[in-house]
C-alpha cells in the first residue's frame, strides 16, 4: 500500500487538458484540441497506440486518454500550450463500455517515445475527483507525492499498432492510492 499525498499528481492532471464548464459535453461531434488528430480510423495506416485499461473500479463514466511528449517539461502540460508550440498532444475520450475488455486507440504523429495518461472520470463531470476517479500511466509507475517522471510513464510506439496496458489507480484509504485489489 502506498502512502503519501497524491494531491500534486491530481493538480498536474487537472491542469493538463483543463476544460471549462462552458464547453460542449464530452460526447460531441466536434472534437476538442488534440482529439481530431488522436482518433483512430478503420484501416488507417501509421503509428497508433492500443491501450488496454486494467483494474477499472466500475463500468460508469468516461475514459480520457492523453498523449504527451516523453519529457518532464511537457508531460501533463496544458494542452493549449503544447498545441500552440507545435508539440505532440493527442486526446481520446470515450464512455466506459458496459462489458468486455476496455481498449482505446490513439494515433501518434510518428514512431517514437510518448508519455501517456489515462483518467477514469467516474461521473463524467470532466473534473478530477481525488476521492472517486482513477488515474494511470503507461509503464504503470508507482504514484507518490508528485507526478511520475515522463520516462517512467512512457511507451515506445512503432510504425503500426503498438499495444500497452495501463493499470488504473484509485484512492484506497485515507492516505493511500493504488491499484484495486483483485477480487
Amino acid at each position: 500500500m502506498m502512502r503519501g499525498a497524491l494531491f500534486p499528481v491530481a493538480i498536474a492532471v487537472l491542469g493538463a487538458g483543463a476544460e471549462s464548464a462552458a464547453e460542449t459535453p464530452v460526447l460531441r461531434s466536434t472534437p476538442d484540441l488534440g482529439q481530431a488528430e488522436g482518433r483512430c480510423r478503420v484501416n488507417e495506416p501509421g503509428p497508433a497506440l492500443i491501450v488496454t485499461a486494467d483494474g477499472l473500479k466500475d463500468r460508469q463514466g468516461v475514459l480520457k486518454l492523453e498523449v504527451y511528449p516523453a519529457n518532464d517539461h511537457d508531460f501533463l502540460e496544458d494542452d493549449n500550450k503544447l498545441i500552440m508550440a507545435g508539440k505532440t498532444f493527442r486526446r481520446v475520450v470515450m464512455p466506459v463500455p458496459a462489458a468486455g475488455p476496455v481498449r482505446l486507440c490513439v494515433r501518434v504523429p510518428a514512431p517514437g517515445s510518448y508519455a501517456v495518461s489515462l483518467l477514469h472520470d467516474r461521473n463524467a463531470n470532466r473534473k478530477f475527483d481525488l476521492s472517486k476517479d482513477g488515474i494511470g500511466f503507461t509503464g504503470n509507475p508507482k504514484l507518490g507525492m508528485s507526478k511520475p517522471k515522463a520516462r517512467d510513464a512512457s511507451v515506445n510506439a512503432g510504425g503500426g499498432l503498438t499495444g500497452s496496458t495501463i493499470i488504473l489507480n484509485y484512492r484506497t484509504g485515507l492516505f493511500s492510492f493504488g491499484p484495486l485489489k483483485k477480487r
